[in-house]
């Protein structure tokens, strides 16, 4: 049948597609990142791609393996981030890109197909300066399932859309991102204070300069999950720590679902402190424990029995790890991180950060 020239088909197939710059910051990933780089050059996208892999200094061979990646592959380059720091690896691997569409990609992340075809229409058809999509958890063992579970789930993680999806839109976080580079450069790039929460620290600078961030559904990364309650309990700890931080350093971020962790903490430890000289004070800790169980069953269906066992324990690491990283979070932490930044810089011969 003969296509007419101004048919979808035929303009999608014709169209030029703007040159894309792959960002990925890598420290101990010799296991994902071969695989990772793979999904990113078969991409279903008729552009041009380069990959810029920032790789800091690792215990395994990601050294060798990056730098096999960039012999096999003239898409492919390798950047030195000596810091190890994830923000100092991506400010370095922007830096050191060529084009105006720049994609934030994990070393062990796995994209789908279309994934940077989405993300430039999306860039196209709303004019937003970042976007993103789902931060799909998906699990292996039955630990992992049940916290893959409480990961999209709004009992464990509120009702962050790239967490638990939801409709496209304006967002005031995505997870990973697409961006134009000149809202990178507007903003002076991720902010090196920040051990962790450094995108959504850009991602409020890009909005309050008058950015757009747009959630896009269709963009959907799998992501595995902590493989114990200690690796867990460690992360959420430092989330809570490092998203104080981004409320000290912008006022007026934090709203009540950033409060909900520490409340339960609050709660929770009072009642047990109060409970031996006034009883009733245990109605704060067992009513917690009693919403956690109540809400593990109503969010368990599906799961095997071992992981719906380990549901209520993945929500109550979870909202402690946080409520008290966020509680324990000294003022000093961000000042105390870029001290230490500049020393380790100073020993490794490299310029100071930028920020």
């Amino acid at each position: 049948m003969k296509q007419f020239p101004d048919s979808p088909r035929v303009a999608q197939m014709t169209r030029v597609w703007p040159p894309i710059s792959v960002i990925m910051p890598i420290l101990n990933e010799e296991r994902h990142l071969r695989d990772a780089v793979h999904q990113v050059l078969s991409q279903q996208y008729d552009g041009p791609i380069e990959v810029v892999l920032a790789v800091g200094p690792s215990q395994d061979r990601t050294q060798e393996v990056a730098d096999a990646l960039a012999a096999e592959d003239p898409r492919v380059r390798v950047v030195p981030n000596p810091t190890g720091r994830t923000p100092n690896a991506l400010n370095a691997a922007i830096a050191a890109t060529r084009y105006d569409i720049i994609a934030r990609v994990d070393g062990h992340a796995m994209l789908p197909p279309d994934y940077l075809r989405v993300a430039v229409e999306t860039l196209e058809a709303t004019g937003a300066d970042n976007v993103g999509g789902i931060m799909a958890a998906e699990g292996i063992t039955p630990f992992e399932k049940a916290v893959a579970r409480a990961m999209t789930s709004k009992i464990g993680v509120g009702g962050a859309r790239f967490h638990t999806g939801g409709e496209p839109g304006p967002a005031d976080t995505v997870y990973l991102g697409v961006f134009r580079r000149s809202a990178l450069e507007r903003v002076g790039g991720y902010d090196e204070h920040f051990l962790r929460a450094q995108d959504w620290e850009m991602n409020y600078r890009i909005r309050k300069t008058g950015g757009l961030v747009y959630f896009q559904p269709r963009m959907r990364v799998s992501y595995r999950p902590r493989p114990n309650v200690k690796a867990l309990a460690k992360q959420y700890f430092h989330y809570g720590r490092w998203r104080h931080v981004v409320a000290r350093t912008h006022p007026g971020t934090i709203n009540m679902r950033y409060l909900a962790p520490p409340a339960a903490v609050v709660g929770v430890l009072a009642g047990l402190v109060a409970a031996p000289f006034f009883w009733p004070a245990l109605v704060l800790p067992l009513g917690y424990l009693a919403a956690i169980l109540a809400g593990s069953v109503a969010t368990g269906s599906g799961l095997s029995a071992k992981s719906r066992a380990w549901l209520p324990i993945a929500y109550i690491t979870m909202h402690m790890s946080w409520g008290l990283g966020f509680l324990t979070s000294p003022p000093s932490l961000a000042k105390n991180a870029a001290a230490r930044l500049a020393r380790t810089q100073q020993g490794a011969g490299a310029n100071p950060a930028r920020h």
